[in-house]
């Protein structure tokens, strides 16, 4: 057996004979570009207090490794295709794990935002990469089932971050939290030369750069402007990269309508299956990540748990993501891929309309339920869509359709955490402010309680500890009259830190409801568009019949 798999997947007579090994090398890349963000979830507050990050600061941690992810995808898949797959994903690999030491010596909000941002850079290089790879080494007739398990590895990797970081927070730094990537990016690189066969696209085309740069500005402006204008307001940043965005993608489709050999044909668009795939996967994760960032919160802030205790928490719905993707196994070849997606689309919007009832005597138990149902529903609509959407390229042009799918997966996180994230901040702070009506507090530290949830129990704690410091005041004095004033102002510190604390706690859960309802809104309307757009018989995907074609020529040769 050689150590270094040297012959190329598409000269093999045969399927490769250790492909379901290499499946695990794969589904170990997408582990680890998952766990990043999850992970980062948990490690936020300790990271926030350490350097002193202001709300823009934190949210510009998050987002530093979503710009370059979303925006490189689909030239470096394009690339990939060209010049070697295998080598795209150990690259890739390698500047992820670079990111990742970069970012455990960090020291400054600064660093760890341009550390984030090279992790991004290499997550741009593995995603698509994993999926092309894939694809180009499994054979039509296993390539759903591979599909399912790299499906069920994202869902394991949504709850397995924020447990592997809650159990390394109890004894370390947030720091400790990149360096989980680190020996999962090394033993990748090594088994991607043992276990992964080279692959390449068949023609040597010359890459359309072009259209390739297009895609990064308008891709680019978009996510930034979808981060900036939510969260930060629409100042002239915000509004001038949504014109970028605009006119950056009008050049995009018409550059690539006249291009002999586009980077993508954006007539594919004009297909049911593949538009009503890449709708689905983009509306679906808008629910589930913004669903993610709040129910995180809740579970931390209002319920208290540490972040172990919430990673563990979330294991329910990683269980149900394995459960919904052997489902979609048995269901997709049975009753086609429209039922089964749009089984999981009403199953996640009725996982976002539990949450409505959420309230402040909500328990954990409250947030059972939801989260199966969720993990089912994600299992049964993605993997369906993300087959049909590679199903739709030809074998030269893997790359690029893994990057589609996965563009469409982040442009609709993106949007999720900045929709809902902006909507519950809102009603966060409008609720808080119609609870502390009348309140003696001051005005800042109202102001401050208004800006998020950790936020408003740091002003609690605040009010806790002067009240603590005016009751060993008391203690230690010796003038019987002033002891007594002292008591009763620690007294009146207590009660308005307890109903502080419960006004706090109450409008979050009411934030949390009704950002559920909006949710649950959208994801309901995409679920009617989707299942209008899948068309009900499978048809050949766009591609299909040029990829035959490919294959053919290959043959005569």
């Amino acid at each position: 057996m050689r150590l270094v798999m040297t012959e190329p997947v598409e000269k093999m007579e045969r399927p490769y004979a250790r492909r379901w090994w290499a499946l695990l090398v794969l589904c170990l890349s997408l582990l680890i570009i998952v766990m990043a963000n999850t992970a980062l979830t948990v490690a936020a507050p300790d990271m926030t207090r350490d350097l002193g990050l202001s709300s823009a600061d934190l949210q510009w941690v998050i987002d530093g490794y979503t710009v370059p992810y979303a925006a490189l995808m689909l030239l470096l898949g394009a690339i990939g295709d060209k010049y070697s797959r295998r080598g795209a994903l150990v690259l890739g690999l390698a500047v992820f794990g670079g990111g990742a030491v970069f970012g455990y010596l960090a020291d400054s909000s600064t660093t760890v935002i341009a550390a984030r941002a090279v992790m991004g850079v290499g997550a741009a290089l593995i995603m698509p990469a994993t999926l092309s790879l894939l694809a180009a080494t499994f054979p039509r007739a296993e390539r759903a089932k591979a599909i399912v398990l790299w499906t069920a590895t994202a869902g394991l990797a949504i709850a397995a971050g924020p447990v592997v970081a809650g159990a390394l927070l109890r004894d370390h730094g947030w720091s400790s939290t990149f360096l989980i990537n680190v020996p999962i990016a090394a033993v990748a690189i090594v088994l991607a030369f043992v276990l992964i066969p080279p692959s390449k696209a068949g023609h040597h085309d010359r890459i359309d750069y072009v259209g390739g740069l297009l895609s990064v500005l308008w891709t680019g402006s978009l996510i930034y402007m979808i981060i900036e204008g939510p969260h930060f307001g629409w100042h002239a940043k915000a509004i001038a990269a949504a014109v970028v965005a605009g006119a950056g993608l009008v050049a995009f489709v018409l550059w690539e309508l006249r291009h002999p050999r586009p980077i993508l044909d954006v007539r594919r668009f004009a297909h049911r299956r593949f538009a009503g795939s890449n709708l689905a996967v983009a509306l679906f994760f808008l629910a589930v990540f913004g669903a993610f960032y709040y129910l995180t919160q809740h579970l931390q802030f209002v319920l208290g748990y540490d972040a172990l205790q919430t990673g563990v928490r979330m294991l329910p719905l990683a269980g149900a993501v394995f459960v919904g993707s052997a489902l979609t196994g048995f269901l997709t070849p049975r009753v086609g891929m429209k039922w089964t997606v749009s089984a999981g689309m009403v199953g996640g919007t009725t996982a976002l309309a539990l949450l409505t009832r959420v309230d402040a005597g909500s328990t954990y138990n409250d947030f059972l339920a939801p989260l199966i149902i969720l993990g089912l529903a994600i299992g049964l609509a993605l993997s369906p869509c993300t087959d049909a959407i590679m199903g739709a390229f030809p074998e030269s042009e893997l790359g690029v359709g893994g990057a589609v799918n996965d563009t469409s997966l982040e442009l609709g996180g993106s949007l999720g955490i900045a929709i809902l994230g902006s909507l519950l901040a809102t009603s966060y702070g409008n609720h808080l402010s119609d609870a502390t009506a009348g309140s003696k507090l001051p005005a800042s530290a109202l102001d401050t309680a208004q800006d998020s949830v950790g936020a408003g129990y740091a002003v609690v704690q605040g009010i806790v500890e002067k009240a603590n410091q005016l009751g060993t005041q008391a203690a230690h004095s010796t003038d019987p009259r002033q002891a007594a004033q002292l008591k009763q102002q620690a007294a009146e510190l207590a009660a308005g830190a307890r109903q502080m604390a419960d006004a706090v706690g109450s409008s979050f859960s009411d934030a949390v409801a009704h950002t559920s309802l909006v949710g649950a809104v959208i994801l309901g309307i995409g679920t009617v568009l989707v299942a209008v757009l899948l068309p009900r018989r499978e048809k050949p995907a766009p591609g299909v019949k040029e990829q035959e074609r490919e294959l053919a020529d290959s043959a005569a040769a």
